[in-house]
This record gives structure tokens, C-alpha cells and sequence, in this order.
């Protein structure tokens, strides 16, 4: 059961970090203040250099080296920063959702873990997850001595834990003419026609199907083209993000019939994901990515946090007072399950 204290705890360490921005590429002040808090409650702290400004951290109980279960989420959120505010159950700000009511509550989760004599258990927190998960894949490379077996990642999944995640495949198709005065198009080559015609074409091509995270599906979220409203345009292109069920060589496989009219540039790649489970969870499948594929050696991975994605990266982002202290229940249940 909660007690008063936790709930203090996870309330007063989420306004915290909250009220700094953190915003991806200015993780620094937050996680010093994180680093600071986390020793003076009883944690020994790694803080793992990323770049000259921000770090990740890795935190044991004092006189530990190392956790059977690792509790893990992101320092960073996405831009605008705003502060926090409470009202009624809700907790508002910028990453009061993703993910510092999360890392709170896991927080709060170890602690009482740790008070119970349980020392098996770790927090490792990163940087860059918003923007290419660069921390992330520095703390892989920490975690080669780790002994940790299982990475219990937090997002917003309303207190469920994950079944799968769906991938990313991000490529570019860039198209390119003939420029002509606008007069005259039969003097020119229109790449901003050629990549119309291959946009239209993705639409029927059958992509692939999983039995279990369903259909791969896309969004064509930037376009860019031409050079002037009188000329024929030479050039133009169109970034796809598809949310992938399979691996993405298949993607680029179904797609190969478009480069007759464009050349398709590889951008970026995250697998899909198979995840573990605890029996009396409710559980679903996540459409979103998460830096899980790039924490293989933190163990098994496990997904789970308070919140809802619908809200995070929103502009009244908030997370239920409720669900945060819920959260920490479910956190230390997880653990005892695993660890048992």
C-alpha cells in the first residue's frame, strides 16, 4: 500500500524535474539534479558521460554494483518546455506523462524495495530517447558487466504492461527534373509530378502483417519541393515514417516499385519489438517506439508506466496523481515477481 511519505516523494520528484527543461539536447541540469537527489537518498550514482553537456545515469544501492532488475526511462521530452501545475488528480507540464512522473515512480518503487531489504534492483536513466535514443546506446555499452536480467522500460501505457511494440522504418524519396520556364513545361521534367505519382502509388502496395501487431502503416509527414511557382520544378522529396510490424527489409521490398519514378534513401530503423510479460497484468500492444532495441543487454525487457500516450507531447500534457502512486505499487510488484 502507498504510504504518505512515497506519495510526497513521487509528487515533489516529478515537479521537480518537470520544472527544468530537459527538452532533448538540454537533459543536463535535470539529470545533475537527479543525480544529486538520488545519492542523498541512499543511491550510488554512475553518471555516464554522453556528450560534453549531458549524461546518462546508472544508479545501484550504496555498496551494490549491480541489479537483477533495472528500472529504466528517459530524462528528455520534446519541445515547448511549460511548468508544472496541479490540479485536482492531474499533474501538468511538459514530461509530467513522458516520462518524469514515470522516472518518479520508479524512483519511489526502488526506495521501497530497497527499505524492505531487496537490493537487487537498479535505475538506469538516459538522455536523447526523443531524438535517436544516443543515451541509450551508451548505456548498452555500460551494461556488459551489469548482471542484469531483466529491463523493466517505462512509458506512458496506462498501467499496462506491453505485449509488442511496433517498429520504424523512415525513408526519403527524393525525385528529380528538368527545370523549364513554366511556359514552356515540355521544355522541362517536373519532379514535384514524380513524386505526386509515387505517393499516390505507395497507397496500393501491399505492405506487410503481423498476426499479432497488425498492419504496417505510414504517414508522409514532410514534403519539400521546387524552386519557384513559374518553373518546372527540379527537384522535390517526401519523408515517410512507416510504423513497422515485421522486419524492415520487407518494407523496402514492397516499396522497390516506386524508385521507377524516385530514389528511396534509408533514414532511420527501429526494429519491432516481442516483450515479456507478468501474469495478472493487464496487457496490450504499443503502436509507438521506445529505446528498448537499444538496451538489449539490460535483460529481458519488460514496458510499463503510468499516463497515456494520447496526452504526452501534447500541449496540456498531464499525468493522474492516482496513477503515479499506483504506479510505484505496480513497480515493486513487477520486481518481486521477477526477482522471485
Amino acid at each position: 500500500m502507498t504510504t504518505t511519505a512515497d506519495a510526497t516523494d513521487i509528487i515533489a520528484v516529478t515537479r521537480a524535474l518537470v520544472d527544468i527543461d530537459s527538452t532533448t539536447g538540454r537533459e543536463g541540469a535535470a539529470a545533475r539534479w537527479l543525480a544529486d537527489y538520488l545519492r542523498a537518498h541512499g543511491w550510488s550514482v554512475l553518471e555516464q558521460r554522453v556528450d560534453a553537456s549531458r549524461f546518462n545515469l546508472i544508479a545501484t544501492p550504496t555498496g551494490t554494483t549491480t541489479g537483477a532488475v533495472t528500472f529504466s526511462t528517459h530524462i528528455d521530452c520534446v519541445p515547448p518546455f511549460f511548468p508544472s501545475r496541479l490540479e485536482g488528480d492531474r499533474l501538468h507540464g511538459r514530461g509530467a506523462c513522458d516520462a518524469k512522473g514515470i522516472l518518479a515512480a520508479q524512483v519511489a518503487a526502488g526506495d521501497r524495495l530497497r527499505r524492505a531489504g531487496e537490493t537487487r534492483v537498479a535505475l538506469v536513466f538516459v538522455v536523447g530517447e526523443e531524438r535517436g535514443s544516443d543515451g541509450a546506446r551508451a548505456a548498452n555499452e555500460a551494461a556488459t558487466e551489469s548482471g542484469s536480467r531483466f529491463l523493466v522500460d517505462g512509458e506512458p501505457t496506462d498501467n499496462r504492461l506491453g505485449l509488442a511494440t511496433r517498429g520504424i522504418l523512415r525513408l526519403k524519396l527524393r525525385a528529380t527534373g528538368r527545370a523549364a520556364h513554366s511556359s514552356f513545361p515540355e521544355l522541362g521534367e517536373s519532379a514535384i509530378d514524380k513524386l505526386i505519382d509515387s505517393l499516390v502509388a505507395l497507397r496500393s502496395v501491399p505492405l506487410p502483417e503481423d498476426p499479432l501487431l497488425g498492419h504496417t502503416h505510414y504517414t508522409i509527414g514532410l514534403i519539400a519541393g521546387g524552386v519557384a511557382p513559374n518553373v518546372v520544378s527540379p527537384s522535390a522529396e517526401a519523408e515517410v515514417m512507416f510504423r513497422t510490424v515485421s522486419d524492415a527489409a520487407e518494407v523496402r521490398r514492397a516499396v522497390a516499385s516506386l524508385e521507377r519514378r524516385v530514389a528511396i534513401e534509408h533514414v532511420l530503423e527501429v526494429p519491432p519489438v516481442r516483450l515479456t510479460t507478468v501474469p495478472g497484468f493487464d496487457a496490450a500492444v504499443f503502436p509507438y517506439t521506445t529505446d528498448i532495441p537499444f538496451l538489449p543487454r539490460w535483460g529481458a525487457p519488460l514496458l510499463f508506466g503510468p499516463g497515456s500516450i494520447h496526452v504526452a507531447h501534447t500541449a496540456d500534457e498531464y499525468v493522474s496523481v492516482a496513477e503515479l502512486h499506483a504506479a510505484a505499487d505496480h513497480y515493486v510488484t513487477l520486481a518481486r515477481a521477477l526477482l522471485g
